[in-house]
């Protein structure tokens, strides 16, 4: 596998996670949330940059992706009560920096605080003076070598409506199904639509087609004196003639003749064949053209994929008929191999897929997320935020299981 294969593998899966992240990102900035770090990639930090107040990285681990909003991460650091800090003020006189581990500043023994709602600090300074200090929205907590700036309530996830917080999660899988929209209209810009008409191409020795005249090259216009049309299928109207003469009309050096050929079971299937290769013409796709064919694709590939998630509920799917990391990679490469239009295409149909799957009210999915929201607007107050944390924690790990077992099963698939 060349260098490039791997980069264009590489660019397909960054795109969709990106798309993504960035749906849930965009949203929860216009609902006013603190997202502390997009990032692309999972693992080690390969590179990282600070703008505005969030945090932009790209990591070792191509393959995902994911936007930290204020009150939806762990990193929080407690100060207790008797804890001893050191704080630097700005110029309005509030806390700007909050010191852990160094004391430089000024030194307050922690007596009571709120960086939530209230933002203060009050506690004993050196002459043993109670003393409250005001904490700016955008303080910054100092710990060991961690800096994590402060989160108001109202900057947080879960400080928003309900109406938000839904957008907010609900942007990821639409971005995605977005995504695959455009890039089906990008393969059509780039390939064109299926014109009314079918070019002939190798004719087989001593087949139906020869004896008939047909040359490769010919171009079909109609048949039985009925022109072609896109949604014509020549090949049904072919096997099913078994021994019915078919009037072909043929354009040959831009001069058009009817020949007559007679479809025969040439393979022993019971269907009528003339030995011959049929190709589609294609040509230039307008804009309108594009778009519905891009729209059409979406409705008939999502079909296609509740028709799979249907046959893995009622049983119908083996382990063998499944793909996981590695036979997608697999087939990604493949779909490169094939060319640029093919490989958008397949990273049309990922990011679609990515873009239903999440929708499902699946544990640790985004449509499990967005099932509890609803609930939460049914009863009128949020499910218990430790239950929830359970049943997506119980999820997340499942949902690794069958990743594992699916991995193992492509990699085995692979050596045989």
């Amino acid at each position: 596998m060349n260098l490039l294969l791997i980069f264009e593998i590489i660019l397909v899966f960054v795109l969709i996670m990106f798309i993504h992240e960035l749906g849930h990102f965009l949203l929860a900035k216009r609902a006013g949330i603190f997202v502390r770090e997009f990032s692309l990639g999972l693992g080690p930090k390969l590179f990282r940059i600070k703008k505005g107040e969030t945090w932009y990285s790209l990591r070792i681990l191509p393959f995902g992706a994911y936007v930290r909003m204020a009150g939806e991460d762990p990193e929080v650091i407690e100060i207790k009560a008797g804890q001893e800090i050191g704080v630097l003020l700005n110029r309005s006189g509030e806390v700007a920096d909050i010191l852990l581990n160094d004391r430089k500043g000024i030194k307050i023994q922690v007596e009571e605080h709120d960086l939530e709602r209230k933002l203060f600090i009050k506690g004993l300074n050196d002459e043993g003076k109670t003393v409250t200090y005001p904490v700016a929205r955008d303080a910054v907590m100092h710990y060991e070598d961690k800096e994590i700036q402060i989160a108001p309530w109202d900057r947080q996830f879960g400080s928003k409506t309900i109406k938000e917080r839904f957008a907010a999660i609900f942007a990821g899988p639409i971005f995605n199904i977005i995504l695959a929209v455009i890039l089906f209209f990008a393969v059509t810009m780039m390939l064109g639509v299926p014109s009314e008409q079918i070019m002939l191409g190798e004719v087989t020795s001593g087949s139906p087609a020869e004896q008939a005249g047909l040359l490769e090259g010919d171009i079909i216009i109609g048949v039985n004196g009925d022109n072609l049309t896109v949604e014509t299928n020549i090949v049904s109207i072919i096997q099913e003639s078994l021994g019915k003469p078919l009037d072909m009309a043929v354009e040959r050096n831009g001069v058009i003749q009817v020949i007559t050929v007679t479809p025969q079971d040439i393979e022993q299937t019971g269907k009528g064949l003339i030995g011959v290769q049929l190709k589609q013409i294609y040509e230039a796709a307008t804009f309108g053209q594009a778009a519905g064919s891009a729209f059409k694709t979406t409705a008939e590939m999502t079909a296609m994929i509740f028709d799979g998630f249907r046959m893995i509920v009622t049983g119908n799917v083996s382990m063998n008929d499944l793909a996981g990391p590695v036979g997608i990679l697999q087939i990604t490469g493949q779909a490169a191999k094939q060319g640029l239009a093919m490989l958008i295409y397949w990273a049309g149909i990922l990011s679609l897929y990515l873009g239903i799957f999440n929708l499902l009210p699946i544990p640790a999915l985004d449509g499990s997320r967005l099932l509890f929201l609803s609930l939460e607007g049914v009863r009128g107050k949020p499910i218990d935020p430790q239950k929830e944390s359970v049943v997506h924690l119980v999820g997340f790990a499942l949902l690794m299981l069958l990743m594992i077992v699916v991995t193992v099963n492509d990699v085995s698939k692979f050596f045989n």
